[in-house]
């Protein structure tokens, strides 16, 4: 993950609910992180009956906090989940329990994955520790596309995986929450088997193709410049392929040689994620037939420019 956006602005009190669009309240979960910065951004939509988008990880507290925003006179309708991280989806089913709202999301943890990365699974490729709630269901399956109506609002399921193959980002007019898959704190995690650049890339263009006014993220402040935002990962994206290409272009390289050759500037606690990422674009070039691995394709594979 790289570090792109002065982020020091970005401080709220976890628990405090705030308006920041019309209809839009956002309540800061308690579980700040280098992976997660603040915390994860749990959102309410509507006046009355309303919307929450990613409930977050399995807290108390944050569950107190989304029933109080709510007070008496309003009610929990539906639950919405952007993805089955376990800092986004597993106070959904507490959520659940306690108000009887339904919820939706595109489906189990291995739901959306690319044949390749199915494959890569069932060979034993394991993720690298990005917490993965592989108990997440749900009660609503969304197809890309899908519309959910409350009295006064509606939501469009967009099919954006890439982060993980499930994930959704949801657009209210020209307001999206984007999820993981875009933030303006950090560009996102890439992790086969769960993640994959492939579909990654292929989000980001599906995005583009949209007029936004902003981007309400998973973690950190929200994005006033979202074609931009896209425009920077894309580039970046681009930039660490080159990097790994040019690097292979002197000698065959492991996922961890690129790493440590690439991410100078990374510091050490973060190197497994920046691994993960170069692992992804591995796979990636893989599938394009600009590399090959010497062997079989895995983790621990030593990659070579393909003649």
């Amino acid at each position: 993950m790289s570090r792109s956006q002065a982020k020091d602005g970005f401080n709220p009190k976890p628990g405090l609910p705030e308006t920041i669009a019309p209809g839009v309240t956002r309540i800061l979960a308690p579980n700040p992180s280098p992976m997660t910065f603040r915390g994860t951004n749990t959102y309410l939509i509507g006046e009355d009956d309303l919307a929450v988008i990613d409930p977050g990880p399995a807290s108390e507290a944050h569950l107190s906090a989304i029933l109080s925003a709510c007070g008496p006179r309003r009610r929990i309708s539906h639950i919405l989940v952007t993805h089955s991280h376990l800092d986004h989806s597993p106070l959904a089913a507490q959520l659940r329990a306690k108000t009887g709202a339904p919820v939706f999301a595109f489906g189990t943890a291995d739901a959306g994955r690319s044949a390749i990365m199915q494959d890569l699974a069932a060979r034993g490729l394991a993720g690298g520790g990005e917490g993965i709630d592989q108990v997440f269901d749900c009660d609503h399956r969304l197809a890309d596309g899908a519309m959910l109506t409350g009295p006064d609002w509606q939501l469009e399921a967009i099919h954006t995986p890439g982060h993980i193959g499930n994930h959704l980002c949801f657009a209210l007019g020209d307001i999206l929450f984007s999820g993981d898959h875009v933030m303006g704190w950090a560009s996102s995690l890439v992790s086969p088997p769960d993640g994959d650049l492939t579909d990654f890339m292929l989000s980001c263009h599906k995005l583009q193709q949209r007029e936004w006014s902003q981007f309400l993220p998973g973690h950190g402040a929200p994005i006033l410049d979202p074609h931009d935002r896209l425009d920077w990962l894309i580039t970046h994206r681009r930039q660490r392929e080159t990097a790994i290409l040019d690097r292979l272009r002197e000698a065959p390289c492991t996922a961890t040689d690129l790493t440590l050759a690439i991410y100078t500037d990374t510091p050490a606690a973060l190197l497994p994620a920046a691994e993960r990422n170069v692992l992804s674009h591995l796979v990636d070039l893989t599938q394009r037939g600009a590399v090959h691995p010497i062997n079989d394709l895995s983790e621990t594979a030593t990659f070579a420019i393909k003649s």
